[in-house]
C-alpha cells in the first residue's frame, strides 16, 4: 500500500468506502461477511475508512466500532453528518448547533471512540453551506475535542469551491471518477492551493466501471442501484455517476478498450490515483474479492500520457453531455 498526507496522518491511497456495510442501500451484507472484508482491506496495508450515520442508521458505524478492538495498527474513520431525517422538523433543517452536536455524539458513540478523526457534512444543501453557520459549528465542536478534523462531502463543484473559502477545511469529499473527468479542471488546483485533501467517492460510478454488467444485470430491492437508477430517491449522481445504466454499459466498453489489458476496475482506480492532488479514493466493497482488488491498484504504474488524452477526449466527446443530476 501506499500513503499520501492528510494533514500531517500517512493514510493509505487506497481507502475503503463503507456504505455497503449499512446493509441499507446496496443489498444486505451480515456482520461477519463486514468484519471478513474490513480485516482483508486493514491486512493489505490499509487504515482509511469512510462511514456515515446514515449507513444502516448506525450500523455500518457500530461494526466498524467493534472491528477497531480487533486491530493493532492506527486505523483512521471519517464518517459523515447532516442526512439523518430524526431531528425534531427532520432532513433538510438538521444543521443547529445542538442537532450537529448530538449527532457527532452518537457516532461517538456507534464507533466506540472518544474523538473522530474526520467529521464530515454529508451532501447538505447548498445554501446550508454558504451561509457557513454549520461550519462555525464544526469548529465549535473541534475546540471541545470531539473531533480532529471537519471536511465536507458535496455533489457539484460549485458546492466544492464553496467550501474551500472555509478556513480550517481538512478535506472535500466528491464523484470523481471516468464519468466525471471536469471535476479535476474545476476544483483540484484550488484545493491544493489551500493544503485541502480531496477524497474521491463513488470512483468505479456504482460498479459500471468493473467492466461486469450487461444490461440483464439486475439488483436487489433494497439496493440503490435499482431504486435509485434514475434519481428517484436522490442525487442520480451517487448511483451510476447520473449515467443511464444502458448507456453507461457501452461508454464503459469504450472506455476499456481504451485502458492497458487487466482488470478494468484496477486502472479506473489507477487513472484517479495519477492525479497527485487526489489524498484517497475509497471504493466499497461487500465481498473480500473486491477488496483485494481494489487495493493491488496502489501497484500499479501511471497511465502514460497519450492514454489520459484519449479518455478526456472520450469524455469530452461522448459522456459529458450525459451526466444527469446535480454535478
Amino acid at each position: 500500500m501506499n500513503y499520501r498526507d492528510f494533514k500531517g496522518t500517512a493514510i493509505a491511497e487506497v481507502g475503503l468506502g463503507t456504505w455497503q456495510l449499512g446493509s441499507a442501500d446496496w443489498g444486505n451484507v451480515n456482520e461477519d461477511e463486514a468484519i471478513e472484508i474490513l480485516k482483508a482491506y486493514t491486512s493489505a496495508g490499509g487504515n482509511f475508512l469512510d462511514t456515515a450515520d446514515v449507513y444502516g442508521m448506525g450500523v455500518s458505524e457500530t461494526v466498524i466500532g467493534k472491528f477497531l478492538k480487533t486491530v493493532e495498527h492506527p486505523v483512521y474513520v471519517a464518517t459523515k453528518l447532516g442526512r439523518r431525517g430524526d431531528a425534531p422538523n427532520g432532513w433538510p433543517q438538521n444543521f443547529t448547533y445542538d442537532v450537529m452536536k448530538r449527532h457527532i455524539e452518537d457516532s461517538l458513540k456507534h464507533l466506540d471512540v472518544s474523538k473522530l478523526f474526520l467529521e464530515q457534512l454529508h451532501c447538505i444543501p447548498t445554501e446550508e453551506m454558504r451561509s457557513g453557520k454549520v461550519f462555525d459549528h464544526l469548529r465549535s465542536l473541534q475546540q471541545q475535542g470531539l473531533i480532529s478534523h471537519f471536511g465536507a462531502s458535496v455533489e457539484t463543484s460549485e458546492e466544492a469551491l464553496i467550501c474551500l473559502e472555509q478556513e480550517e477545511l481538512a478535506s472535500l469529499q466528491i464523484i470523481f471518477n471516468l464519468f466525471r473527468q471536469h471535476v479535476a479542471e474545476e476544483v483540484f488546483a484550488k484545493a491544493a492551493e489551500k493544503g485541502v485533501a480531496i477524497i474521491v467517492r463513488v470512483p468505479l460510478a456504482s460498479g459500471l466501471l468493473a467492466g461486469k454488467f450487461n444490461a440483464q444485470t439486475q439488483f436487489a430491492p433494497n439496493d440503490h442501484r435499482n431504486y435509485n437508477a434514475n434519481g428517484e430517491a436522490f442525487n442520480s449522481g451517487e448511483t451510476f455517476s447520473g449515467i443511464e445504466f444502458t448507456e453507461g454499459i457501452k461508454l464503459s466498453e469504450k472506455i476499456k478498450a481504451l485502458l492497458p489489458d487487466g482488470p478494468m476496475p484496477q486502472w479506473a482506480l489507477r487513472w484517479i490515483l495519477d492525479y497527485p492532488e487526489v489524498t484517497t479514493v475509497i471504493p466499497g466493497a461487500s465481498k473480500v474479492a473486491q477488496v483485494n482488488s481494489n487495493v493491488e491498484a496502489t501497484k500499479l504504474p501511471h497511465l502514460s500520457i497519450e492514454t489520459h488524452q484519449q479518455l478526456k477526449e472520450l469524455y469530452d466527446a461522448e459522456i459529458y453531455d450525459k451526466i444527469r443530476g446535480s454535478f
